[in-house]
């Protein structure tokens, strides 16, 4: 019994396909495509929250928050992610003159559910590692009060923070804003996970 081989995409056709999907999102990695699901109301709530609060701290600086549909390539390998929120200062780098595939993005948000948390926090978080241009990496709870802010030291090792108080405040130095860990929970239910 002989196996189907796996289509290989490059980039550029992923890119194709996705610019063209009205819509589904899929994510590649190094040459498979794969289809990303919907997000639970917690989930949206939380984004639309953080989304709010940094781009009103943004306001009036060189500074930019993308919220679900900005792609993020990973050159080191050859991926091309839609992480949940991703903010730079300055200059921005993209793939192509699309403006949609982000090279150079200095925070990096991901909200995690029952089925993403560990993925999250493993594969996905050691290839975002690999963005020369990435200082933080921030992980939300969306069944607890709780968020994890991994930040890049000087000499590369990643450094955890720790908030679960509704009066954290979480201090993003990437672009010189803080997260009110309440504002980031606001109309939020928090539930059990989803089995």
């Amino acid at each position: 019994m002989s196996l189907q081989p796996k289509p290989f995409y490059s980039i550029d056709d992923w890119l194709v396909n996705e610019r063209a999907a009205l819509e589904t999102r899929s994510e590649y990695i190094d040459g498979e495509v794969f289809a990303m699901t919907g997000a639970r109301e917690a989930h949206n709530l939380i984004v639309t929250n953080l989304s709010r609060e940094l781009s009103t701290q943004a306001k009036g600086r060189p500074c930019r928050v993308y919220a679900n549909e900005m792609k993020v390539h990973i050159r080191a390998t050859n991926e091309g992610r839609y992480p949940d929120l991703v903010a730079l200062c300055g200059e921005r780098e993209f793939y192509d003159a699309r403006t949609d595939l982000l090279l150079n993005p200095s925070l990096i948000v991901e909200v995690l559910s029952k089925s993403t948390e560990r993925y999250d926090r493993g594969d996905k978080f050691a290839s975002y590692r690999l963005i020369p241009s990435l200082r933080e990496y921030l992980l939300v709870s969306q069944h607890q009060m709780r968020a994890e802010l991994y930040c890049r030291q000087p000499d590369g090792r990643w450094l955890l923070s720790d908030f679960h108080a509704a009066s954290d405040q979480i201090p993003l130095e990437s672009i010189d804003c803080q997260l009110s860990l309440a504002e980031v929970y606001d109309k939020v239910d928090l539930i059990e996970p989803e089995t």
